[in-house]
């Protein structure tokens, strides 16, 4: 197989208007295709493969049948959206995804018309599907105009409420919208809740073949004197054999399931809808994850996120690590915290392999809790946990744990419940861009009464976070840690637990002091080696706390030096806020202390990799050593000088 395989269909395609010219064997022909059009970019890029390869023929028969981007496509979560861009006059950018200047590996508005609704996190696509055809009735008025308004979203994000809030909404206000259930038994992990096995029983108890009529809009095509009885027997039918009976209760025409794959039965249901209906309709799909890709159909994953690889054999080209993750880190110290105290349980949303929890639930079944995508609910369902008499570890990603902030606030926080949050993906994370960043959440936490926050500043500082958070029962507790590998420091047999509120000096200098909050320690300590070269020799210290402050240790380091730098890898009103803060009241600014804080600018910063990412918000060693310069006026000296 070569690396750009032939394509001659797919090259004759430009825009998604040119499939109107096609016949439906020919858009079988397009499927196949742009299925190995996306597999070869894939294994250029890396990214999201299985999702986009399961909904290949859906993404075609959308296009055909919809006069795009009148008609708004959204993509739920967005990492099935691969095809889409292929179609959608991207193609020759399609070597780009998730690289510097290059695609998203989500929808993006800011990137094309044909992506009506930005989308990185789950859930959010009916209420979004909603509003456009609420717009388009109240005469919205848009560049590309209003059409229909199409939702695509897989079961796994059928677990969050926000779905059904969407559906009870678009239920009682009866606009015509189209909700497209991708349901292929699999999210990211296997998916859990009664919603899945209630999804799993309307195909499981009935063949799709006895239900072709139905699903292929035969009632609606009938002459008006056979319709009620065809009708009676299709409701009876469905109450028997699928139900779809919590979608209907809700509002919604439900039509399905139907085969993702068959361009037979997609084609001529949508063709029906498009034609027809005239309130809420759903339309459940079933689909496989990877479909057509023999590695990714065998992963366990499904191919769902991918380095670049070898097409012909599906191998990974991973460079070797050099040290374990953080991830794992936190994953093994977990376990050995657990295997000390039976009370200490785990609970993450949907990402039991990305928080490395999948360990633990191998250790430890009964003690590990996988919600779905439920933010929401895993962070009560943890602050219950703690009522209990447990001690629960609450594992989300940063940007994951946004959605759960009102609960973090009043079922934890208020009622100052002992819930440890291991935040994952702390800081800038890399090819995700933007949406995945772990931008704000020592802002949103540390400004919290009572919550304990902190930071590892390497791996062997996170294993004694965990072992802090373990032993920490008077409140909430959080720790961050980025993505990917440590620094490969020496690590200590066990955790140690550190006393709260009690940062560390590294290295002792003289007037500068940089003071630093999380894992940007190793770039500080970059440039203190740069600044020694011309004669500065900086102290260093690791606060490992945001809140409680360290006051002993900031009011020491701002009476015995010129100037204090705090560095943190977070937004604008976190660490280095809550340090200003104290020194404002302590009365240091008006003895004359030169304070900065060096933070992640009030930007949104799109994907690259993660060096180049710090490099534009100005947090590299060579960024920290420029700010102690520009400070000490070394620089305007130098050019007066010259």
């Amino acid at each position: 197989m070569t690396d750009t395989p032939e394509t001659p269909l797919l090259d004759q395609i430009s825009r998604p208007a040119d499939l109107k010219a096609l016949s439906d064997a020919q858009l079988i022909q397009l499927s196949k295709e742009l299925r190995s059009e996306t597999i070869s970019a894939v294994s250029v890029t890396g990214g999201h493969l299985g999702a986009g390869l399961g909904v290949v023929e859906l993404t075609v028969a959308l296009h055909a049948v919809f006069d795009t981007p009148r008609d708004k496509i959204i993509w739920d979560v967005g990492h099935q959206c691969y095809p889409h861009k292929i179609l959608t006059e991207r193609r020759d950018r399609i070597r780009t995804l998730r690289m510097k200047d290059g695609l998203s590996g989500f929808t993006k508005r800011s990137e094309s018309p044909y992506d009506p609704f930005g989308a990185a996190h789950s859930s959010t696509s009916i209420s979004a599907a909603l509003g456009f055809a609420v717009a388009r009735d109240l005469g919205g008025v848009v560049p590309e105009g209003l059409g229909d308004a199409i939702a695509v979203i897989g079961d796994g994000s059928m677990s969050a409420g926000m779905a059904y809030e969407a559906m009870n909404n678009a239920g009682h206000l009866k606009k015509r919208m189209i909700v497209i259930l991708n349901d292929n038994e699999m999210s990211i992990a296997p998916p859990v809740g009664a919603m899945s096995s209630y999804l799993s029983r309307l195909y499981a108890e009935e063949p799709f073949q006895d239900l072709k009529a139905a699903a292929k809009g035969a009632v609606s095509l009938l002459p008006e004197p056979f319709r009620e009885g065809a009708r009676r027997a299709k409701d009876m039918l469905k109450g028997m054999a699928v139900g779809g009976t919590l979608f209907e209760q809700l509002g919604f025409s439900y039509l399905g399931p139907i085969d993702g794959h068959d361009l037979h039965q997609l084609l001529p249901v949508l063709r029906t809808v498009k034609q027809r209906a005239t309130g809420p309709i759903l339309i459940h799909v079933l689909t496989k994850k990877g479909k057509g890709y023999g590695p990714a159909e065998k992963a366990r994953d499904k191919g769902h996120g991918v380095s670049k690889f070898n097409v012909v054999t599906g191998e990974q080209k991973k460079a070797p690590s050099n040290a374990p993750s953080y991830t794992s880190v936190f994953a093994q110290s977990l376990m050995a915290e657990a295997a000390e105290d039976d009370k200490i349980c785990a609970v993450t949303a949907a990402m039991p392999d990305g928080t490395g929890l999948n360990l633990f639930a191998e250790r430890y079944p009964s003690r590990c809790f996988d919600v779905g995508i439920a933010e929401q609910h895993g962070v009560t369902f943890s602050a219950a946990l703690a009522a209990g008499g447990m001690k629960p570890f609450c594992a989300m990603y940063s940007t994951f744990l946004q959605r759960g902030y009102d609960q973090v606030v009043h079922d934890v926080a208020i009622q100052r419940l002992p819930v440890r949050f291991a935040i994952d993906r702390a800081g800038l994370v890399g090819a995700d861009g933007a949406t995945h960043a772990g931008a704000f959440d020592v802002a949103f936490l540390a400004n919290l009464p009572g919550f304990v926050v902190m930071a590892a500043a390497d791996e062997a500082e996170l294993k004694h976070m965990v072992a802090t958070a373990a032993a920490y029962d008077d409140g909430p507790i959080a720790f961050r840690f980025p993505r990917g590998e440590g620094n490969g420091v020496n690590m200590p047999e066990r955790g140690i637990p550190l006393e709260i509120g009690k940062g560390r000096i590294i290295k002792l200098g003289s007037k500068v002091a940089l003071l630093s909050f999380g894992t940007r320690l190793a770039e500080v300590e970059k440039a203190a080696e740069a600044l020694a070269a011309k004669g500065i020799t900086p102290t260093i210290a690791d606060a490992r706390f945001a809140k409680p402050l360290d006051r002993d240790l900031i009011l020491s380091l701002a009476a015995d030096h010129e100037v204090l730098i705090t560095i943190e890898e977070g937004a604008i009103g976190g660490f280095g806020s809550h340090v200003a803060q104290l020194l404002a009241e302590e009365g240091v600014f008006d003895q004359g202390l030169k304070y900065r804080s060096m933070v992640l600018p009030d930007i949104f910063i799109d994907q690259a990799n993660p060096a180049d990412m710090y490099a534009v918000a100005g947090m590299n060693a060579e960024q920290i050593e420029a700010k102690v310069l520009d400070v000490l006026g070394v620089a305007s000296l130098n050019s007066q000088r010259a």
